[in-house]
């Protein structure tokens, strides 16, 4: 007569045996971290090096993360739908790696607030929203120092992407060292408007050569540029990698974003509840921005470029402190004022010595 609360209680045991092992496994369930890409991981720049921070990622956090990408996502409604599909997937943690999709980024972090995002070189936040990018206009200072000492022609010239504020604000600090340490000396622009366009971008670099450039810059994501300085015998400045292997003849540096040490940080963050909403910005300092320096550049003006270097890491040199003027000569930053993240993340102007026109 005992049978039916006996078997009562044995099956109230294994019901609580099941649900502590549910739990159990649900805590050991590792974080689901996702990636999404503008280009191709090949690209040999952005993208690659993005890759290369999600690879450092997993390999040292290992079993506590799962992670995956999707690359070639572009901006606008196709990055939307990629962002939303990797939220409805129970991803933990999602990377969204260009500035074009800040907004699709910030809609879809409304509709899933228990989902943790960062978006790059954007700079909307949300509570469940972070924005994080590196200070590559410190890297551009030091690579228009390099020019202003190797040019010949004082004719310097860029390939740029599109008219946002952070390419704007790297080409300016280029100017600034132009200014600095080669008066007179000239930045020509050509925009291709693509982020990554082989083509697009060996065209516009054989473009600005064939008009007296004989360093060039660029902000898109492939070694096209690198290639075409190399072919023409002209010097070059790499970006995102180090794009030195595509051009030993030409290259004098590479302005290398190095992720991995934000992408570990953000995601242990996440691992732990400790993750805030924050803008992070990283330089030189913190190793998110990496300068190597080719053995093109003579040893006297190699030491010092490593010695503006120095001044950047310790805060003795800010690239951008006043007096600064724009081409109009309106003062935009007074003599001795540092610009705050707030002026860099918005600007849209050239400074003096610029003598090309931002596109409307």
């Amino acid at each position: 007569m005992h049978k039916r609360p006996l078997k009562k209680l044995l099956c109230a045991i294994t019901a609580a045996i099941g649900l502590s092992a549910s739990l159990t496994a649900s805590a050991a369930d590792p974080l689901k971290v996702g990636f999404v890409y503008i280009g191709p991981i090949g690209d040999h720049g952005w993208t690659y090096q993005h890759e290369q921070g999600r690879k450092a990622l997993a390999e040292k956090l290992g079993a506590q993360i799962t992670t995956n990408y999707v690359e070639n996502v572009a901006e606008g409604a196709d990055a939307e739908r990629v962002i939303r599909n990797m939220a409805k997937d129970k991803y933990d943690l999602i990377f969204t790696t260009s500035f074009g999709y800040m907004n699709p980024t910030l809609k879809v972090a409304k509709q899933f607030p228990n989902v943790t995002f960062e978006h790059a070189t954007g700079y909307k936040q949300d509570k469940n929203l972070g924005t994080y990018l590196a200070r590559t206009y410190e890297g551009r200072y030091v690579g228009g120092f390099l020019a202003a000492k190797m040019t010949k022609s004082k004719k310097i010239g860029y390939v740029a992407s599109f008219p946002i504020p952070e390419v704007i604000r790297d080409i300016n600090a280029i100017q600034l060292a132009l200014n600095k340490y080669n008066p007179g000396t000239e930045i020509k622009v050509v925009w291709v408007n693509s982020w990554f366009d082989p083509g697009k971008e060996a065209d516009a670099a054989n473009a600005l050569i064939d008009q007296g450039v004989d360093v060039v810059f660029q902000h898109t994501d492939s070694p096209a540029p690198i290639q075409a300085a190399e072919r023409r015998g002209v010097y070059a400045v790499g970006y995102a990698s180090d794009m030195a292997h595509f051009g030993p003849k030409a290259v004098l540096t590479s302005i290398v974003n190095d992720w991995a040490p934000h992408y570990l940080q953000a995601t242990q963050s996440v691992i732990d509840h400790s993750w805030k909403s924050e803008d992070y910005w990283g330089g030189l300092k913190e190793g998110t921005v990496e300068l190597p320096i080719s053995d093109l550049v003579p040893a006297p003006v190699k030491a010092e470029a490593e010695q503006i270097i120095a001044d950047i890491k310790s805060g003795a040199l800010h690239p951008f402190t006043g007096p600064i003027k724009d081409q109009a000569g309106v003062e935009k930053i007074p003599a001795g004022v540092s610009a705050t993240n707030a002026q860099l993340a918005s600007m849209n102007y050239y400074v003096e010595g610029m003598k090309a026109e931002i596109p409307k």
